[in-house]
């Protein structure tokens, strides 16, 4: 155990500020790393983390590579943008709602500038728009007919 962190246990990787102790677990195998990598989003400059969020997003172990992208959405939070690389990987693994990607792709729309995102980004964005807009005309129609229906229904 290295300056805190406890790999089998993931205690304390969260204050993980060192990017060459990421690569040795990497290499030793071990647990955590997605993990280890919202730490070095917190603690380390984006150029730093950058690399070693792209590889855990690329992890066997589903929970592990879920943890990077909230890294990934970290790192849009504190930053204001993101590099070319977590775009793209971003981009591979599909912005909709039943992707793993959803929770970074949205903090990324909110926190990153618009003029700064990706024409592909901006493209979701847009149409995210227009999908909330279209569900919000269709819930409030939905509640429009039920309450007609049952005012129609308490009549004599």
């Amino acid at each position: 155990m290295a300056a805190g962190w406890d790999w089998g246990s993931g205690e304390g990787l969260l204050g993980l500020d060192n990017p060459e102790e990421w690569d040795g677990a990497l290499e030793r195998g071990e647990d955590h790393l997605g993990t280890a990598a919202i730490g070095l989003a917190f603690n380390c400059s984006l150029e730093e983390a950058s690399p070693r969020i792209v590889r855990a997003m690329r992890l066997p172990d589903a929970a592990q590579r879920g943890f990077a992208f909230t890294a990934a959405g970290t790192a849009a939070r504190l930053n204001g943008e993101l590099t070319p690389e977590l775009y793209a990987a971003l981009r591979a693994e599909g912005p909709g709602g039943k992707s793993i990607a959803v929770n970074a792709v949205d903090d990324t729309l909110d926190y990153v500038p618009f003029r700064q995102l990706p024409l592909w980004l901006k493209w979701w964005k847009l149409v995210s728009k227009v999908q909330d807009k279209l569900e919000t005309w269709r819930l409030e129609a939905t509640y429009a007919v039920s309450d007609v229906w049952k005012a129609l229904r308490r009549r004599p």
